[in-house]
């Protein structure tokens, strides 16, 4: 009983850490998908997070905060777009730009606006998205495995984890049923045909890192105004490149990048429970091993354990009709 209590804290802890990973897998998916490499995701994610906690911090409601921070994402996605779509710039300097500028802009906008070394106010929960429970969790609280399973481990996320889990199976209907998703395959797969066509690839390309903003957004908001308590410098701390790796690793597919995802969480949970522990053997574990597992886990994942992931054919060429 006491390792199925363990372990389903474990995988309460797994949701709640894969949430953001899983928003900005299915952003990477939307934009990768059309042929646009977004390298981009860890700095949209954090200007939204930041976005998220100041605007909160200023009005006291979430929800304004959740829509500062998907407008700022977009913005940031549209910059990207500007660069790689309508100027045919590289695509990961490009990426790479929006995660510097978003690093030392949210610093200094912090330090300008509130004073506190780069941090917004911390919120109260009022100003966050709290639990959310579901019908007769306290009545199943007591019943044997199946109580803790409902109440625990699927009751009682914010509403913002419920969404990254609903914007997997939304995000793999549009990709692969819809028209809409039809073309985005197609463009990045062979532009010139779309554009033969007589659909512009541009206006695709667009709308697809405008998604990949409005979700890049959401996890931002989750990291600052649901999961923790206002922004702090470099909050994000690599989620955006665990996701792209995570995309990477389920070869540009819902699914399998969601199971990515989740491996990511779990990772990082244990590891977080592990911290401190003598095992029987090796003895306590480093903490800073630890903590640098999802990391190392990475590297080991994208080095040559996920087969060969065929990337879209057009991803990171830009396209020109003059040369089409």
């Amino acid at each position: 009983m006491e390792f199925s209590v363990q372990l389903i804290s474990a995988l309460d802890s797994t949701l709640r850490l894969a949430a953001p990973l899983i928003l900005c897998a299915m952003a990477g998916l939307f934009s990768e998908r059309s042929g646009i490499v977004d390298i981009g995701l860890e700095g949209k994610m954090l200007a939204g997070a930041f976005a998220a906690a100041a605007m909160t911090a200023v009005t006291g409601s979430v929800w304004l905060g959740l829509l500062a921070a998907i407008l700022v994402s977009i913005m940031m996605a549209l910059l990207h777009g500007f660069a790689c779509i309508t100027h045919r710039g590289d695509q990961v300097v490009s990426g790479l730009a929006i995660n510097i500028l978003a690093a030392g802009l949210t610093v200094v906008l912090g330090i300008a606006w509130f004073r506190r070394g780069g941090q917004t106010p911390s919120l109260t929960s009022e100003e966050r998205f709290g639990p959310l429970t579901w019908p007769l969790s306290e009545w199943l609280s007591d019943v044997p495995l199946l109580g803790p399973i409902y109440t625990e481990l699927l009751s009682g996320h914010n509403l913002l984890v419920y969404v990254a889990l609903m914007a997997v199976p939304l995000t793999a209907w549009i990709v692969f049923k819809t028209r809409f998703g039809l073309r985005l395959r197609a463009v990045g797969e062979n532009p010139q045909a779309v554009d033969t066509a007589g659909i512009s690839v541009a206006w695709l390309r667009y709308r697809a890192v405008i998604m990949a903003g409005l979700l890049c957004g959401l996890a931002g908001a989750y990291l600052s105004i649901a999961l923790g308590a206002g922004f702090i410098k470099d909050m994000s701390a690599g989620k955006g490149y665990i996701a792209l790796a995570a995309l990477i690793f389920g070869k540009w597919r819902p699914f399998p990048a969601l199971f990515a995802c989740l491996l990511f969480g779990f990772l990082e949970a244990v590891a977080t429970r592990m911290q401190g522990v003598q095992l029987p053997v090796v003895g306590e574990i480093d903490v800073q091993l630890m903590q640098a597992l999802p990391y190392i886990l990475t590297v080991i994942l994208l080095a040559g354990f996920i087969g060969r992931a065929i990337a879209p054919k057009a991803i990171g060429t830009p396209y020109s009709k003059d040369r089409a």
